[in-house]
């Protein structure tokens, strides 16, 4: 529960960021006729780091879009085995692809954004802090799944 809250508040403050960048930018392009080139490149890393942190951390399983016709109209039984297959599928993929993941944005730290001159391995690192999550949380579908609890996502934790 401290974890969620600590990755609330992160995802809270890069929003804020992202606001407040935007504010400058707007006020900066429309108020003064200045635009100014830091606050878009800011912007679309900020945004970037908002949509992954809050996939990653953020958002439960349940709040995700999902197309759920097909998992309604099954029995339990094979709701569970859906369930032990998708998780197998998404962190199969989600572990095999951290290393040559970890490798291409450690390999981007060579390179800079064009204005501020942030290193690349910080503007992509949300990407790898993403499949990390998405491993562990296969992991623990899986595990749910295998002890046969939960196999209802849209009921649980309401």
């Amino acid at each position: 529960m401290f974890l969620r809250k600590i990755a609330n508040a992160i995802g809270g403050l890069l929003f804020l960021a992202l606001f407040l960048t935007f504010l400058v930018q707007i006020t900066a392009r429309f108020g003064f006729n200045q635009p100014l080139p830091w606050s878009d490149e800011l912007a679309v890393i900020l945004y970037l780091w908002v949509i992954l942190w809050a996939c990653a951390f953020v958002v439960p399983e349940k709040e995700h879009v999902m197309f759920d016709l097909v998992w309604n109209s099954v029995s339990p039984t094979t709701r569970r085995l859906m369930r032990l297959v998708g998780h197998t599928l998404i962190g199969g993929l989600a572990i095999a692809a951290i290393p040559a993941s970890w490798s291409y944005v450690h390999f981007m730290a060579r390179e800079k954004t064009a204005v501020l001159g942030l290193s690349f391995e910080w503007v992509f690192l949300p990407f790898v802090l993403l499949l990390l999550s998405l491993a562990a949380r296969s992991w623990h579908g899986l595990v749910q799944a295998m002890n046969n609890r939960d196999l209802d996502i849209h009921e649980a934790n309401p």
